[in-house]
């Protein structure tokens, strides 16, 4: 009886209860990368079907009108590459890469930025947009700046 007992509470010590937890951390980060994975071959599937009806459809010479929007699923493509770079860097180090989230970021702030239709969005908005990329900047050359004096 008091070996169960020695055994029960062993299991439940703070490191074995640690490992637990890195153990599904692991695999959620796994399961978030296939499913990421998925999402960027439909978005790319989605794009080219996209390209191809703008392209091969009456009327013809609406490319031009359609750019924003083919640059907004270009912009989704790259993002969620991004967040996928994030969640493999995460599975070989076990850290979050701040300068990678913050990139990330600025890529989904400029994705707004270039699909904006400026006739219909409030000023007050643009600024809202301006101080996120720039905050977003300034954090990033923080980062970088503090990455290159440790590199030193």
């Amino acid at each position: 009886m008091k070996k169960l007992m020695k055994r029960m509470l062993g299991a439940t010590s703070d490191r074995n209860f640690m490992h637990v937890i890195e153990n599904i951390e692991v695999l959620v980060s796994k399961v978030l990368s296939i499913f990421m994975v998925i999402v960027i071959l439909v978005t790319i599937g989605d794009l080219g079907i996209f390209i191809f009806k703008e392209l091969f459809t009456v009327p013809y010479g609406r490319f031009n009108s359609t750019l924003y929007k083919i640059f907004g699923l270009f912009l989704n493509i790259l993002i969620a590459l991004e967040i996928l770079e994030n969640i493999t860097a995460y599975l070989r180090r076990h850290v979050f890469q701040v300068e990678l989230v913050i990139v990330t970021s600025l890529i989904a702030v400029a994705r707004k930025i270039i699909i904006l239709d400026l006739e219909k969005v409030p000023g007050i908005d643009i600024i809202g947009l301006g101080i996120a990329i720039l905050a977003l900047s300034i954090s990033y050359l923080i980062i970088r700046l503090s990455n290159s004096k440790d590199a030193s």
